[in-house]
């Protein structure tokens, strides 16, 4: 089969485009990434649950129902794969943990849903670390073989990575998308704090976790993401807003050059030297694009006070899974419900005050450019599967609640290593169009 002819090889962007236009069936696509499934999985593990059977029977009625010249939605017969804390009706939705194991929820996630009536073919659920947390999934790095694919999230960033998948959705509440996409060398977009409903997804810390996607181009990240950006009730952290159009305006050109500010965030001295030379490389090569800039010094508490809402939020979160079976759970889980249960209350309040200290300290900076570039994870992928990696330069922006994406542009012998971009709070169509502008010009050589 020629590249052209291999669905797997294609873009979401360009598979949709091939869907709608009629060159390719769903049915073909479906056959074309089970193929690849089977061919990889055994030693990838990706996923938690999978059956052919139900991949070939939504591909038979998408083709089916544009046959009958019904309407298509925008995401017609585009393959997704959903993170396993994400419910599915009458498809088992375990949450990476004995306890929930053959738990089958009765409705749709929010994100679900919406995929769904875009007419997107649902793949499966992905692995994911043990109640998304720090225990790692049985998932390998394809991109790296005897390293960690990193967590939480560790099966979709795979997935794609393997190219059994063109998409695939995860979530992020310290590093879950940006690092595991950085390690796997795969593009992973966290939107802007409550852009897309978590109604239906498993709540570890309710002030902190973000719904993410993963895709092998910035173009596909944005098809997927404006497909899910909206408004849910359920969902408090939402709100009633027109929707975005974020794959049209990471397409469009810069109406100038894009001009990045240069961060060391807080923890810099953990960044292994490649990490930190290829990013200086970035920063020489835009030249007077790109500007140096030191974070306030109220920053340097932003990693306390993250850290504290994640744990007390874990803990009440998760209380009832300690209730049900303590001794299943794992030791590094069950030593963060002990230290949530240890936050005062009055170092809880006091945390949750913290983002809108530091995005004022951030507004300063975005005055002045239109992202900035940071590291995505320390360095490349470690060795073994013991861990996910550190989360050090993520959670500062997810603690923000600013659009983070990372970039597939560096390299450390022959390792995938990934540039990190941060753009101001609900202006995830800019980063967006700055982060494809970027890989451009660094991949491509173009400008």
């Amino acid at each position: 089969m020629t590249a052209r002819a291999d669905p797997t090889l294609l873009g979401a962007v360009e598979l949709r485009d091939r869907l709608a236009g009629g060159a390719l069936r769903a049915i073909d696509v479906a056959e074309a990434f089970l193929a690849r499934i089977a061919a990889t999985e055994p030693e990838i593990r990706a996923w938690a649950w999978f059956d052919p059977a139900h991949v070939r029977a939504q591909a038979r009625a998408l083709d089916a129902n544009r046959a009958a010249g019904r309407p298509i939605g925008p995401l017609h017969g585009v393959p997704v794969g959903l993170k396993d804390i994400i419910d599915t009706a009458r498809i088992p939705t375990e949450n990476g943990t004995a306890l929930d194991a053959g738990r089958v929820p009765g409705e749709d996630a929010f994100v679900v849903a919406r995929l769904k009536a875009e007419g997107a073919l649902i793949l499966g659920k992905t692995a994911t670390t043990e109640l998304a947390f720090m225990q790692p999934a049985p998932t390998r790095n394809p991109a790296a073989p005897g390293r960690t694919p990193g967590g939480s999230s560790a099966g979709s960033a795979a997935a794609v990575a393997a190219g059994q998948a063109p998409l695939a959705v995860g979530t992020q509440t310290a590093g879950s998308v940006i690092r595991p996409a950085a390690f796997c060398g795969v593009v992973g977009f966290k939107p802007s704090f409550g852009a897309i409903p978590r109604s239906g997804i498993l709540a570890q810390s309710p002030s902190l976790d973000t719904v993410g996607v993963f895709a092998r181009s910035v173009p596909d990240a944005a098809l997927i993401a404006e497909a899910l950006f909206g408004h849910n009730p359920r969902d408090r952290a939402t709100a009633p807003a027109p929707a975005p159009r974020l794959l049209e305006t990471a397409l469009a050109r810069p109406p100038l050059p894009p001009v990045l500010a240069l961060v060391r965030p807080p923890g810099w001295e953990a960044a292994d030297p490649e990490t930190r030379a290829g990013l200086e490389e970035v920063a020489a090569m835009l030249g007077e694009q790109c500007f140096e800039v030191e974070l306030p010094p109220a920053f340097a508490e932003a990693s306390t006070a993250r850290e504290r809402i994640q744990l007390a939020e874990l803990a009440k979160c998760y209380y009832g899974y300690e209730r049900r079976g303590r001794e299943a759970l794992s030791a590094p889980l069950l030593a963060a419900l002990d230290a949530g249960k240890a936050v005062s209350v009055r170092d809880y309040i006091a945390a949750l005050d913290w983002p809108e200290v530091l995005n004022a300290g951030l507004d300063a900076i975005f005055a002045r450019c239109d992202a900035i570039l940071a590291p995505a994870a320390p360095g490349p992928a470690p060795e073994g599967f013991g861990s996910t990696g550190d989360p050090i330069f993520n959670g500062l922006w997810t603690l923000c609640g600013t659009p983070a994406v990372t970039i597939p542009v560096l390299e450390s012998a022959g390792l995938p290593m990934g540039v990190q971009l941060v753009g101001r709070r609900g202006d995830d169509g800019r980063l967006l169009r700055t982060a494809r502008w970027l890989m451009e010009r660094i991949v491509g050589g173009g400008r």
